[in-house]
């Protein structure tokens, strides 16, 4: 009996010290800024912005310390996808037309989706596949109000090329890329992500356990985009 209540008290502190380290992590990542409008990006910001909105969390096996899934993500909000914009037509020397179209292109799809580009390692390759049709993992985005959505598409990228590496280098043959795609409103009208919430996520559940990326909201009304 001793030695199960030793046992069980190195498990808990094993999961206490895992849980300490995930809030910790979500802790120091920066807030973020919902707020639309022009931005002052030249094309070196973007691993700047490109961190700001990306998040990473692992899921363990305590007992063993296995590696049950590594997901990494970033929200396409509207800030990123400037600096994403100013970034990409620097690279292919676009025209000051082609940049203003792919501009409106890219910053209309905010007001239909939340998007976000997911890259994920699961312990067996086929538990990584987020479309198959009993997925290991299902995907939700939700926030602290208690909103809970799931995606309206999860499209695969087969084969991640030069953009996908450059643009989010933390893709690799190891992990599937996706894009997952979150209404904004329900039909009912209501928000999916709240207007008033303090924090955003996606939630990774499945048989294994379940995780979450979080995404902090700057609630300062005088500060449109936080450094």
């Amino acid at each position: 009996m001793a030695r199960l209540l030793n046992g069980w008290a190195k498990l808990t502190c094993a999961a206490a010290a895992l849980l300490a380290v995930a809030l910790s992590s979500a802790c120091g990542a920066p807030a973020v800024s919902l707020a639309e409008g022009p931005r002052e990006y030249v094309a070196t910001d973007y691993e700047r912005v490109l961190d700001r909105w990306t998040r990473t969390e692992q899921l363990f096996v305590a007992s063993e310390l296995d590696d049950l899934l590594t997901v990494t993500s970033t929200y396409e909000s509207w800030d990123f996808r400037w600096a994403y914009v100013v970034r990409y037509a620097e690279d292919y020397r676009l025209t000051v037309d082609q940049r203003r179209a792919l501009f409106e292109r890219s910053l209309a799809e905010v007001d239909t989706y939340h998007q976000f580009y997911v890259a994920l390692y699961a312990q067996r390759h086929q538990w990584s596949d987020l479309t198959a049709e009993n997925a290991a993992w299902i995907i939700r985005l939700i926030d602290d109000h208690g909103n809970e959505t799931a995606p309206s598409e999860i499209e695969a990228i087969r084969k991640p090329g030069a953009i996908e590496r450059t643009y989010f280098p933390y893709t690799s043959p190891w992990r599937r890329a996706y894009r997952v795609r979150f209404p904004v409103a329900r039909a009912d009208g209501r928000r999916t992500i709240s207007p008033d919430a303090r924090w955003f996520g996606l939630r990774f559940a499945g048989a294994q356990g379940n995780e979450q990326l979080v995404w902090l909201v700057d609630t300062d009304p005088n500060r449109r985009v936080i450094e």
